[in-house]
């Protein structure tokens, strides 16, 4: 089974972000970059599905400036057999649209069994580029998925995470394209060995040129900070004199009867 996984490099959570009005986009105190936590999820899935099946192997492909290749080398260290890099001049933005287009065109014609994608990456959060290249690949796309089990040569059997607990089991034909949760799948820490071995390995290099990427139809017009929406309370009196306020505070709010 041949799985390829889709994977983005973001700044890393600590990293304290500023809007920037000159770019429109955001500037931060440091250069800290580390895989998105959601394609780190898809990664072991993939990993644990190869491993299930003592066959196949796992491929993985980002999009991003030269530094993106870091990300691409963790998850090489995680257990990846090879890596793809379609490697873009710009370093702010890039519309979903966009980067699931250039990943589409550069696999079209690889016959993965599988393509798998986090759910939607830390920084943008718009949880669009899976759903996006399945259809620019005609494939049969399911989200949010938590457990994947291959049944049968050209099915999978998935679980996707639902509202209130619940959880929506599917079966899937082959080739199909998952964009993954976090759940049953967390991932593993590369070890020393496998990273000096990826630190050599060569890695495929695209131009997002090559793969005729063209201008955005998506611009970020600016970036700000959010207002503050809240006011805080402070109830003054005796401790029966605040209980009387914090109830009426409660019930005009419709917290309680």
């Amino acid at each position: 089974m041949n799985i390829l996984v889709c994977i983005k490099q973001v700044l890393a959570a600590a990293v304290r972000v500023f809007p920037d009005a000159d770019t429109r986009w955001i500037r931060s105190d440091s250069d800290e970059y580390v895989m998105n936590r959601f394609d780190e999820f898809a990664v072991e899935a993939a990993l644990q599905l190869r491993e299930a099946l003592s066959d196949g192997r796992v491929d993985v492909i980002s999009v991003g400036p030269e530094r993106a290749e870091a990300v691409i080398r963790r998850a090489l260290g995680m257990g990846a057999d090879d890596g793809i890099h379609i490697i873009t001049k710009t370093c702010g933005p890039i519309p979903p649209a966009v980067t699931a287009a250039l990943m589409a065109a550069s696999v079209r014609n690889r016959n993965y069994d599988l393509i798998l994608t986090g759910v939607m990456s830390e920084d943008d959060m718009n949880a669009q580029v899976g759903p996006a290249m399945a259809e620019m690949l005609d494939l049969p796309c399911a989200t949010a998925v938590i457990q994947i089990e291959r049944r049968g040569i050209s099915t999978v059997y998935v679980e996707r995470e639902m509202e209130g607990g619940m959880r929506d089991a599917l079966e899937i034909r082959l080739p199909a394209l998952l964009s993954v949760q976090s759940g049953a799948h967390p991932p593993r820490y590369p070890s020393l060995s496998r990273m000096l071995r990826a630190n050599r390995r060569p890695i495929e290099t695209i131009p997002s040129t090559d793969l005729g990427m063209t201008a955005p139809d998506i611009h970020v017009v600016r970036t700000a900070f959010p207002g503050k929406t809240r006011a805080g309370y402070f109830l003054e009196g005796s401790a029966s004199e605040k209980a009387a306020q914090l109830l009426k505070i409660f019930q005009a709010r419709s917290l309680m009867r």
